[in-house]
Order: C-alpha cells, then structure tokens, then sequence
C-alpha cells in the first residue's frame, strides 16, 4: 500500500518497519484503505479529472456510422444503431465524460427502432438531414436540422425513417450518472410504433410552442420540459437578433460578438431535464470567448462554420459536424474562423443542484 502524496508534502507519512507493512497487509485482508495514503487523490486541490479533452471528426464519425448501417440491422435486442463517443481517459467505457454519454445514431432508408423506454434522461441534435420521426410517449415528433428533441427519462420512444436516404443524428444521455449511482430501468415496448403518422408539428409544440403564451391547461411545473423538439427557426432568429442589438449599441450578447441561447423548460424556466442543460453558441467571424473553466462537464457540436476551440492552451481545428468535449476544470475558448455555430450540452444542473458548481472567466 503506498500512499498517494498527490495533494502535497504528507506529515502523517510513517517510518517504513515490518510492524507497519503487517499492519498495511492486514488493512487489505478487512477491505480498510486508510485516508492517510489516499489523499492526494481523493482531495486534490483541484479537479484532476481522469477524462480527457478530445474531438471527434464527423469526416471519419458519419463514414463509420455508415458502415454500420450497412451490416448491423436495426431490432430489437440491440435497439439503436448508436455509435458511442468512448473518452481516451476513462479505459475503454463508452462514456464522453464520467456524466455524460453522446453516441451517433445512424437509420437507414425506411428503417424503424422499436419503443422502449428507460430512466435515463436522453435528447437528440440534429446537424444534418431529414425524413425521421421520432415518437415521445406516444407523439410523433419530426426531427430536422438543427433542432434539438428531448426524450425525458421514462417515456416510451421509438423512431422511423419514412424516405430513401439514411439519417444521422447524435444522442446525449446521462447514462454514466446512472449507471454510476445505479438508478437505471429498461422495459421494452412495442415493436410498431404507436403512431405512425408524420405530421409537420407535434402535439407537444402545438400546445406548447406560442412565445410568451402558456396553456391554462398546463399550470403545473413539470420535471422536464414537455416540448418534444425546439425549433432551428426559432433558436437561429433568437441568435441572430442578439448579434443585432449589439451591432446597433444595445445589450444582449453573452460575450463581445458571442450570442448564447439556453434551451428552457417553459414551466419552470429551468433546464430542460433534471440532468442535462442544453445549450447554443453563435460567435461573428474574428470573435473569440473567453478562456473558461467549469466544474462538470460539456460536450459541443459545430453545427456550422469554421473555427477552432482551445483547449488546456492547445488549438484544435473544427469544422461542420466535429464534437469535442471539455472535462471538468478544463480551460477552454472558441475562435470562429467565419460565423461559428455549436450546439452544447453539459452536466450542469447536476452540480448545480448538488453546489459543485464553480466558474473561473480569464
């Protein structure tokens, strides 16, 4: 047993004699790990996460996930065609993060994914293409590019693709979290869809989807927002009106040419889920934020332009497509090579509600 002086000088560090090997030996044999020889790693003086910072190209992800489509069919058993984003730092576990999991989804030309349903919180972004439905607690929801789509824990989904062409999306799920915390459920559900119909809106965004206008059918706070999909209209229109006020001297970026959008749960105005905040970027060409570091985690996806994201003092090209994801108490920054777009989403509602959170700007 040899302890972990990570944390600084060690004054309890005791003289090496047999006496104290037997006593280390017999520590072992009754499951005992003193704090002693532990505490550099159990309380650094700062987060020292065990992922790392990492981009995934979508020049060799939609390649890959499209060879799958070609010999892996879509059933059940195996449910999703998903290719999961396993973290370099975390040993083989298909995990973005110790929170998060983000995974491609890849369905192919008139395919369709069986209803299951399970606890955990999971949402799709869409960077390209059209042509799927995906059902929500029995509401057939169309996905499109750039919106966002929330499946909150415990619903029945399933999905189908009505045209010729395949479809690729990403996943994000707190699958590490309850998996870590064993709170996890599965139950299979019909292999039909329980709607197959393909209607422009949802029920969802037809009740819910008014601005400033809530239904009095629906006064009560909800624990997820019960809008299935946020709209690219509306979150392109939201960023670039920001972008306008500043061009005519009035407040409203985030960040000098850097506009930002939350996603909201509009009967509490909180996160969307109780586990994932979702968020949107949206910087000028030449603009770059500043460099930050945030307990938790986050993972981006550029939806569309050129750029760059700085992570830990080391630059990483982006283009149409790329993820990346940002460990905890990782500095990062964007640099946008023309109009930068990125979809973002992170773990933050967990350490908010549990006050871990800490943000350091500059």
């Amino acid at each position: 047993m040899k302890p972990d002086n990570a944390g600084g000088h060690n004054a309890m560090a005791p003289e090496d004699t047999p006496e104290l090997r037997q006593l280390y030996a017999d520590f072992e044999s009754l499951h005992i790990m003193p704090l002693w020889t532990q505490t550099g790693s159990l309380m650094p003086q700062h987060p020292a996460p065990q992922a790392v910072p990492h981009v995934w190209k979508w020049s060799k992800l939609y390649p890959a996930a499209k060879r799958s489509g070609d010999l892996v069919p879509v059933g059940r058993g195996g449910e999703r065609r998903a290719l999961g984003l396993a973290n370099p730092g975390l040993g083989g576990r298909a995990y973005v993060s110790p929170t998060l999991w983000a995974a491609i989804q890849y369905l192919g030309p008139k395919e369709t994914a069986p209803e299951h349903r399970h606890a955990q919180n999971a949402f799709r972004f869409v960077v390209e293409g059209e042509g799927v439905w995906t059902v929500v607690s029995g509401d057939p929801v169309r996905m499109s590019r750039g919106d966002f789509l929330l499946t909150p824990g415990w619903n029945f989904h399933g999905h189908q693709n009505v045209t010729d062409k395949p479809m690729a999306w990403i996943d994000g799920l707190d699958i590490p979290f309850s998996y870590q915390n064993d709170v996890g459920f599965f139950e299979f559900g019909p292999e039909k869809l329980s709607d197959e119909t393909t209607p422009e809106f949802s029920r969802g965004e037809r009740l819910w989807c008014h601005p400033g206008l809530r239904p009095l059918s629906g006064l009560q706070a909800t624990i997820s927002s019960p809008i299935g999909a946020y709209r690219w209209e509306h979150t392109d229109r939201a960023l670039a009106e920001q972008l306008r006020l500043e061009d005519e001297g009035y407040p409203g970026v985030f960040e000098p040419g850097h506009a930002a959008v939350r996603y909201v749960n509009p009967t509490t105005g909180g996160d969307v889920m109780p586990t994932i905040r979702a968020q949107f970027h949206r910087l000028r060409a030449g603009a770059q934020s500043a460099p930050r570091r945030e307990v938790g985690s986050s993972v981006f996806q550029v939806f569309e332009g050129r750029g760059a994201v700085v992570l830990n003092g080391e630059t990483h090209k982006l283009d149409v497509g790329d993820l990346f994801v940002v460990p905890s108490w990782v500095q990062w920054s964007l640099q946008a090579e023309t109009q930068f777009d990125l979809f973002h989403f992170s773990d933050a509602p967990i350490m908010e509600r549990l006050n871990f959170d800490r943000v350091q700007v500059g």
